[in-house]
């Protein structure tokens, strides 16, 4: 758990993106698969893409805010339906879904907009759903010091739906959980019971 400060600002590592460059290999990947880029409708793809995929790999940076426990609150706190965007490291193919973020409160409790913010830190960048999974709770767990700290993403890949086996309609999910949520039995089936995944 993080001391002193109850607030530092969150940034990605500046890995130096060149648009330039990811803009040339994106028209030569076309080229390279047979796609004609000289329509007008084609010609701007490989900027297109270049900055689609800045995007989709470059988190904002957040403000890890926290609070003192004052009122010793010492039940779960949950965000369920956290949108979830990231891209599948294996076939550089997105995948959607939803994580539901809880923990167990001890000396600090943490901005509730922060959750969400943790789960897109991690999800903007190239990722397997199950390290995902695992880095915000350890996170979580490193950066709050609560109690305990369960983590569940539920997603569609469109590396199984678009390509493959094209399995469409199937959900992948992944946990990890933390503390009292991984050794009590009592608190582990509250937080599934509470983001409704046993349903």
């Amino acid at each position: 758990m993080r001391s002193g400060s109850a607030l530092h600002v969150v940034h990605e590592p500046d890995h130096g993106i060149d648009l330039a460059a990811a803009e040339r290999a994106a028209g030569d990947f076309l080229r390279a698969l047979g796609v004609s880029i000289e329509s007008e409708s084609l010609r701007g793809t490989p900027e297109r893409m270049a900055r689609a995929y800045a995007e989709m790999f470059t988190p904002r940076p957040f403000d890890l805010t926290t609070f003192p426990n004052d009122e010793g609150y010492d039940e779960l706190v949950l965000a369920r339906d956290i949108p979830v965007r990231s891209v599948c490291e294996h076939h550089l193919l997105p995948f959607t879904g939803v994580a539901h973020v809880g923990y167990l409160p001890g000396e600090r409790i943490l901005g509730l907009s922060k959750l969400a913010r943790v789960v897109e830190h991690f999800a903007c960048r190239p990722q397997v759903q199950e390290r995902l999974t695992k880095q915000v709770a350890g996170w979580l767990s490193d950066q709050l010091g609560p109690k305990g700290v369960g983590v569940v993403i539920e997603a569609e890949h469109s590396c199984m739906t678009l390509r493959g086996v094209q399995a469409i309609g199937s959900t992948t999910v992944t946990s990890a959980l933390l503390g009292t949520l991984r050794e009590d039995a009592r608190s582990r089936s509250e937080f599934f019971a509470l983001t409704g995944v046993n349903k």
